[in-house]
């Protein structure tokens, strides 16, 4: 029986994936992820999750994945030049191809390549055949062509920037309808498959065209009328025109024999096959994805943690005392309770409770609303909830998970309840194991589980129109909520095993990131008292220099001209002072940047003053005008918060207020640490910091032996670098000499090549070439880590510290030459990083540890960088000058010593 006898499939939907294009886009878009043994698989997890995704998504009973075979096709044939510009196909590329097809297969999908006949065409047979047999058609590509398909039964979608293309939407973005799109692109012409359109006839002229003359035949026919250079490159294109539309033009009737017998018989969507594709993933580094399909089990209908998600939640509302005393019994017998907080806002330390929801098990949930202000609001006292609440989440022997719950610590501790018996944080968790990867719950998710998730905009709203939580219906409250503590606890589970597995990754979370969330929760609720009136003054002194400058800089100028305006800015440099063009922006304009005003300080006065007005009127609006304001009016200090799954490399990142980014290298800059005081007259501000950490860390993990001896024997670095380098005794070495030894340190150690020293020091290529190989070859050890890290770096696409974080280079062996060598200078750096970021976590979680046992009243209050900052009463001072710098130099035993340099003072800028 043949496809038009079919019986018709009203109702029924089609699901077409253009295997071939994602394949492309997912290797070019996603890092250079490896499997177990090292092998490409970056296309692979793409393809694999975008299936997954699909077939969540998409309710469809008929599917196929289309892919191109080799080989010439009809196309070639009419047009030998057809897509001879493309590249050969990457090896790392080609190397995946079979396993995708592979992963295709074991997830159920029909998968389609004809010989002779491109994946385009034989999507739009099928998508042509399902349409006429009444289907609902959806087809998934990145392919602007597949857009002359579109009808009123045919739509795109693209799962890569979720963007769905009917018939209004295609006109909305190429400007005609979809059957026009063939006359479109022919006029256009397409550079990546080699077709030629009209020279110089970009979307707008074809637009134009069309709109005016309705389709390509009748332009053909009045392209005499076209007047100009665009008119007479039509008329030179009329001859290949008819060529390039067949091009163009997607075949809709393939014959698809026998691969395609029929829609109902040959693309009937499939079952996943659970345990090819548990073997599969485990072959292949799937590791979360295998685990989860292992705690599905045989039976289909079982718990799912996959993307399938059989799993119906049950969500209870807590309303009543005896429905809170069931809960209250059932968290205080479960093995570990996901825990969570809905606030009215995002500053821990002013948030209100809304409400707090539980889960004990994938799918099994609790929300226990408190302050809800709806008129549904009929809810539990919070003050007696939270009191029947506090001895279970006092006591450490409830385990408690959740995501990001130094936040939640907070919240609670504004109501004088200390959550412990923290066993947990997925935040850390995603952290440890992927540092490059985002980390809130949504991406986490959808990555690990395969789930979508409600998304707090979705029921609070975005912008200005964002409604508080507190006025959302208790009803919308539970979803969410008890969604939010049922998706940590899943992720938990998905996690764990993976920490677990990998020694180094096991230290770091336990030992280093879940004791450092503690430690920087009490930081952060410590605070650091502010003097507001010396800011002001300093404000005020700003100004005032601030508007100086303004003068110098329109007399320099010659006129007045608004001195953060880059267009103004360039008009006055290029054109009328005719300074050089250091670079230019994307656009092609001259670039008025920080660099270039750099480079032309350096030479120019102008762009040295315009250097120093940009740094005083950053430093007053960021600073001296604004810290003042963030003094918390409970505490009368100013609070910042520290985000700790940020950085590659661990380190951690202050803001609201960003206090690691206050400068000192300029004289402002430094006053403004002298703002930064002690509580009362009575205490001190004491500062402890690493030195030289990182060539420290270099020496231990190179082993170089000349290295090594300049540190145990308490050399200057600096001076022991220049003597080797210059070939001068110890005695001999010039501060010249030895100004240029710490640049070529700090240098090497940041992959600075020979062009970046001369640069630097301001000498010519040759000759910091010539001092970089005599840095080498006195320091062999150097040379042999750099080069071995970059080949460790290349094979499994991360390096390590030396506790064992793995420090992910997504670009590694990417394409794109700019961003691979940035990671392979990023592979030198991101060990001795890493390991400085590991080492004052440990001081911090040491210090925290030593204060809390000896009941004493000094107070850790900030972390800037490689420096601990402790607020000490003068009582404690004595003790803390002196244990401080032993704790910070006994948590790691290196190859070399290491040294805390310490000093205290009335304020942040006496002591540091």
């Amino acid at each position: 029986m043949s496809e038009s006898e079919q019986p018709r499939l009203d109702g029924k939907t089609l699901l077409l994936v253009d295997g071939s294009s994602y394949v492309y886009r997912a290797y070019h878009a996603l890092p250079d992820l490896r499997g177990p043994s090292g092998e490409p698989t970056g296309a692979l997890h793409g393809i694999v999750n975008m299936l997954r995704r699909l077939r969540k998504d998409v309710d469809a009973q008929f599917s196929a994945c289309v892919f191109d075979a080799k080989g010439k096709t009809f196309r070639n044939d009419l047009y030998p030049d057809y897509k001879a510009n493309r590249p050969s196909m990457p090896d790392n590329l080609r190397s995946q191809i079979k396993l995708i097809h592979e992963a295709v297969h074991a997830m159920g999908w029909p998968m389609i390549m004809i010989e002779g006949i491109e994946a385009d065409d034989v999507i739009g047979t099928l998508a042509r055949r399902a349409a006429a047999k009444g289907m609902r058609v959806i087809i998934s590509t990145g392919d602007k062509d597949l857009a002359q398909l579109v009808d009123q039964r045919i739509t795109l979608v693209n799962t890569m920037t979720m963007e769905m293309l009917d018939q209004r939407a295609v006109e909305a973005k190429f400007g005609v309808p979809p059957e026009l799109i063939i006359d479109y692109l022919t006029l256009v012409g397409d550079a990546v498959d080699n077709v030629p359109g009209v020279m110089k006839c970009g979307p707008k002229t074809a637009i134009k065209w069309l709109t005016q003359y309705g389709d390509l035949d009748r332009l053909i026919a009045n392209a005499e009328e076209i007047k100009g250079i665009v008119g007479e490159n039509l008329r030179q294109a009329l001859d290949w025109l008819p060529l390039s539309r067949k091009l163009i033009t997607i075949a809709t009737d393939c014959n698809l024999m026998p691969q395609v017998e029929t829609i109902e018989k040959s693309l009937l969507a499939l079952p996943e096959n659970r345990m090819v594709l548990i073997d599969f993933f485990r072959r292949h580094g799937f590791k979360i994805l295998s685990s989860e399909m292992e705690i599905v089990g045989a039976d289909v209908d079982e718990l799912s943690l996959t993307a399938v998600d059989a799993t119906i939640p049950l969500y209870d509302t807590v309303l009543t005392w005896a429905s809170f005393d069931a809960w209250l019994k059932i968290i205080q017998t479960a093995a570990v309770t996901a825990l969570d907080t809905e606030t009215t806002s995002l500053d821990a330390m002013m948030a209100e409770i809304v409400g707090l929801s539980v889960a004990v098990e994938p799918g099994r949930a609790a929300y226990i609303p408190l302050g809800h202000r709806t008129g549904d609001a009929v809810q539990l006292p919070r003050d007696q909830v939270l009191a029947r609440l506090k001895p279970w989440i006092e006591d450490a022997q409830y385990k408690k998970v959740g995501q990001n719950l130094k936040y939640d610590t907070h919240v609670l501790e504004n109501y004088g309840i200390r959550l412990n018996g923290v066993s947990d944080d997925t935040m850390l968790q995603s952290y440890v194991l992927e540092s490059h990867r985002t980390h809130d719950m949504t991406s986490l998710a959808f990555r690990h589980l395969g789930m979508k998730i409600i998304k707090y905009e979705e029921i609070c709203g975005k912008g200005t129109n964002q409604i508080c939580f507190d006025q959302i219906s208790i009803e919308q409250a539970t979803k969410y909520a008890a969604q939010d503590a049922d998706i940590s606890l899943r992720l938990h589970l998905a996690l764990s095993p993976e920490i677990e597995k990998v020694p180094g990754l096991k230290y770091v979370y336990h030992n280093i990131e879940l004791p450092t969330a503690y430690v920087l929760q009490r930081i952060e609720r410590n605070g650091v008292f502010i003097d507001t009136e010396l800011l002001a003054k300093q404000s005020e002194e700003i100004g005032i220099r601030l508007i100086y400058l303004e003068d110098q800089a329109y007399a320099l100028a010659g006129k007045k001209f608004n001195l953060n305006s880059p267009k103004q800015i360039s008009e006055i440099f290029f054109t009328q002072l005719k300074l050089p063009i250091i670079k230019k922006t994307a656009s092609g304009a001259p670039s008025t940047d920080e660099e270039v005003l750099q480079k032309l300080a350096e030479d120019y006065p102008l762009p040295k003053v315009l250097l120093n007005y940009r740094g005083l009127a950053k430093l007053k609006s960021t600073y001296t005008d604004k810290l003042s304001k963030m003094v918390n009016a409970n505490t009368g200090r100013v609070h910042t918060n520290y985000a700790q799954a940020v950085a590659i490399t661990g380190r951690l990142v202050s803001n609201d207020p960003n206090l690691q980014n206050i400068p000192i290298r300029t004289a402002e800059g430094r006053r403004i640490r002298e703002a930064f005081i002690a509580n009362n007259s009575r205490s001190q501000i004491v500062s402890a910091d690493y030195s030289q950490i990182e060539l420290r860390i270099m020496a231990h993990i190179s082993g170089d032996e000349n290295l090594l001896c300049a540190f145990c024997n308490g050399e200057d670095i600096h001076r022991a670098t220049a003597s080797e380098i210059f070939g001068v005794t110890l005695q001999e070495v010039s501060s010249e000499q030895r100004r240029y030894a710490k640049v070529i340190n700090f240098g090497l150690i940041y992959g600075m090549s020979a062009f970046g020293l001369a640069s630097n020091l301001g000498i010519e290529r040759e000759a910091a070439k010539q001092y970089i190989d005599r840095y080498f070859m006195r320091y062999p050890g150097v040379a042999k880590y750099m080069e071995e890290t970059r080949r460790y770096a290349k094979a499994y696409g991360y390096v390590e510290t030396v506790f064992g974080r793995r420090l992910w280079l997504p670009d590694i062996n990417g394409g794109n030459s700019i961003r691979r060598q940035a990671s392979e200078r990023a592979a030198i750096n991101a060990p001795m990083q890493g390991t400085a970021a590991d080492l004052i976590k440990l001081s911090m979680i040491a210090v925290q540890s030593w204060i809390e046992e000896k009941g004493m009243e000094a107070k850790q209050i900030m972390q800037v960088h490689d420096e601990l900052v402790l607020e000490v009463p003068d009582t404690e001072l004595a003790l803390v000058k002196k244990r401080l710098p032993e704790l910070m130099c006994s948590v790691a035993k290196l190859k070399v010593p290491l040294v805390a340099e310490l000093g205290s003072g009335v304020n942040w800028g006496e002591a540091h």
